[in-house]
C-alpha cells in the first residue's frame, strides 16, 4: 500500500505545476485593467504606473509568471490588491467556512444518497424505487440558487415562529463570536506556515468551538450551516442515489452474489458484504467528483446566504480584477480537488486490493 501511495504522490507534482500554469494564464486573460477598476475615475497614467510597479504588473507576462512561481515555491501568494493584505491571511480567514460547508454537504449527500440508492435497488420497480428516482431526477435538475432561496423562504419565513425555524443567512448569531486562539494561547508572534495553520484553525467556528469547549458556538455554527449544506448538497445526493442504485443492481446480478446466497448466507451479509462493498468503487468515484461540484457550488450558496467564505470573496476578487486573490483561490480549490482524487485512489486500493498491483 505504501508504494501505491508513493506512486500517486509523485504524479501530483506535474499536475500541480500544470494547475499553476493554467491558473496564471486564465487570470491574465480576464478583460479589464486592475488599476482602472480599483482607482475608478481617479485613475491617471501616473497613478497607474505607480500601481503597476507596486504589484509587479509593469513586467512582461513571462517575467510575472517566473516571479509568481518562485514566490509560490516559498509559500508566498502575494498581496491582495484591494485590501493590501497577504493572500495567505485572506485564505486562512475565508477557507474554514467553505471547508465546513463542503464537509457537511458531502456527509449529508453521501449518507442519504447511498441510503436512498440501496433502498431503491433492494425494492426495484416498487413505490419506494419510483419515489427515490423521481426525487433524484428533480434534485439533479434543480438550480442551487433557486433551491437556496426556496429553503430560506420556507424555513426562515414560513416557519419563523415555530421550533423548526432556521436562520437564512450570516455565519453566526449576534452575540456569538469566535475566540482568537492566538491571543488565548499566547502565539501572536508565529510566522509563515505555522501562523497560516493557526489562523486556519482559529477561523473555523467548529474547530474553534471544539478546542475551547464552547458548545454554544458549536451549536450556532452548525445551525447556520444547515440550509446552505442542504442547498449545495441536494444535487450531489441525487447523483449519488442514482449511481448507488445502478451499481448495486449490477453487482447483485453477479455470479458470486448468487453463489453466496446458495451457501445459505444471511441476506443482510450478502447485500452489505458481497454486494455493497463491490458496488462502492463507482460510488466513491462519483463522491470524489461531486466534491469539486460542491466547492464550485459554494460560490452561489455563500452569496445567497451571505456567508463570508472563499466563494463570495472570489466573486469580489473577479469583479475588482484582484489577480493575487483570484490566483490564490483558484490554486487552492484545484489543490483540494487533486488531493481529494488522491484519497479516492487510495480508497480504491482498500476496496479492491487488485488495484494495488496494477
Amino acid at each position: 500500500m505504501s508504494s501505491f501511495i508513493a506512486r500517486r504522490l509523485l504524479l501530483l507534482f506535474p499536475v500541480l505545476i500544470g494547475i499553476l500554469v493554467v491558473t496564471f494564464t486564465i487570470t491574465r486573460m480576464i478583460p479589464g485593467d486592475p488599476c482602472d477598476v480599483m482607482l475608478g475615475e481617479k485613475a491617471t497614467k501616473a497613478k497607474c504606473k505607480i500601481f503597476k510597479q507596486h504589484y509587479g504588473l509593469d513586467k512582461s507576462v513571462p517575467e510575472q509568471f517566473v516571479r509568481y512561481m518562485l514566490n509560490v515555491a516559498q509559500g508566498d501568494f502575494g498581496t491582495a490588491i484591494r485590501d493590501h493584505r497577504p493572500v495567505s491571511d485572506v485564505i486562512a480567514e475565508r477557507l474554514p467556512l467553505t471547508i465546513e460547508l463542503t464537509v457537511l454537504a458531502t456527509v449529508f449527500a453521501s449518507t442519504f444518497g447511498i441510503l436512498l440508492g440501496v433502498v431503491a435497488a433492494l425494492n426495484r420497480n416498487s413505490t419506494a424505487d419510483t419515489a427515490t428516482m423521481v426525487f433524484a431526477n428533480i434534485g439533479v435538475s434543480m438550480p442551487i440558487f433557486w433551491l437556496g432561496l426556496l429553503l430560506a423562504y420556507f424555513f426562515s419565513l414560513t416557519l419563523k415562529d415555530t421550533p423548526f425555524f432556521i436562520p437564512p443567512s450570516s455565519r453566526l448569531s449576534p452575540g456569538v463570536s469566535i475566540v482568537p486562539l492566538a491571543k488565548l494561547w499566547g502565539l501572536q508572534n508565529l510566522k509563515g506556515f505555522q501562523r497560516f495553520m493557526l489562523l486556519l484553525v482559529s477561523n473555523s467556528a467548529i474547530l474553534n468551538a471544539l478546542l475551547t469547549g464552547n458548545t454554544k458556538l458549536l451549536k450556532d455554527a452548525l445551525w447556520h450551516l444547515i440550509l446552505p449544506a442542504l442547498a449545495v448538497g441536494t444535487i450531489s445526493l441525487s447523483v449519488i442515489a442514482r449511481m448507488t442504485r445502478s451499481s448495486l443492481l449490477d453487482v447483485l446480478g453477479e455470479d458470486y452474489v448468487r453463489t453466496a446466497r446458495s451457501k445459505g448466507l444471511r441476506e443482510r451479509l450478502v447485500i452489505y458484504h458481497h454486494g455493497l462493498r463491490n458496488a462502492l468503487i463507482p460510488i466513491v468515484t462519483i463522491i470524489g467528483l461531486q466534491i469539486g461540484g460542491l466547492l464550485s457550488g459554494a460560490v452561489l450558496t455563500e452569496t445567497i446566504f451571505g456567508l463570508p467564505g472563499v466563494g463570495s470573496r472570489a466573486v469580489e476578487a473577479i469583479l475588482s480584477r484582484d489577480y493575487p486573490i483570484i490566483q490564490g483561490f483558484s490554486v487552492l480549490v484545484a489543490v483540494i480537488f487533486v488531493f481529494t482524487n488522491l484519497i479516492v485512489d487510495i480508497s480504491y486500493a482498500y476496496l479492491d486490493p487488485r488495484i494495488r498491483l496494477k
